[in-house]
């Protein structure tokens, strides 16, 4: 069989040439969320302003009130989110193997990092009784500067 780079073949600096350029944007691809992260914080710093964006609001639904406490108090000691509220009692419609099911679940209202949440979602995923936990986060856009300092420090070491 004939292969295509014995018929068109790249002198040797332009084949590495070629593999850097591959690597260099695969690297930038996978390492995007973690330099917007750090631009995004560097900007606050630099600006003493809020970036939107930065933090998220992320809504867990649970089953009853002790679950979601012990899933509260697990992201917080694990230093996934600064804050979590329990909202009590929300009525929940929803199809459920074809059918319409109605269920009074416990809604947690977790506040974190936007670069945290798909650390948070993993963790939440395994400790969650639900087969699919309703799990699902939406970006802040604006807040007050000092609650949104002490978030950014509640969540570090």
């Amino acid at each position: 069989m004939d292969r295509l780079g014995s018929r068109f073949p790249l002198p040797g600096h332009a084949r590495l040439s070629v593999l850097i350029c591959l690597l260099i944007l695969t690297a930038s691809f996978l390492t995007y969320p973690m330099l917007r992260t750090l631009s995004l914080q560097l900007h606050s710093a630099v600006t003493g302003s809020y970036v939107s964006g930065t933090y998220s609001v992320v809504f867990v639904n649970c089953p009853n009130e002790q679950i979601a406490r012990d899933i509260a108090r697990s992201v917080l000691d694990k230093k996934l989110a600064g804050s979590v509220n329990i909202l009590p009692k929300a009525s929940s419609l929803f199809f459920w193997n074809g059918e319409i099911e109605e269920a009074t679940e416990i809604l947690l209202l977790i506040k974190t990092k936007t670069s945290e949440v798909r650390v948070l979602s993993s963790y939440v995923r395994l400790v969650h009784p639900f087969e699919i936990p309703e799990l699902f986060s939406l970006p802040m856009d604006q807040g007050d500067v000092h609650y949104l300092k002490w978030l950014e420090d509640s969540m570090e070491d």
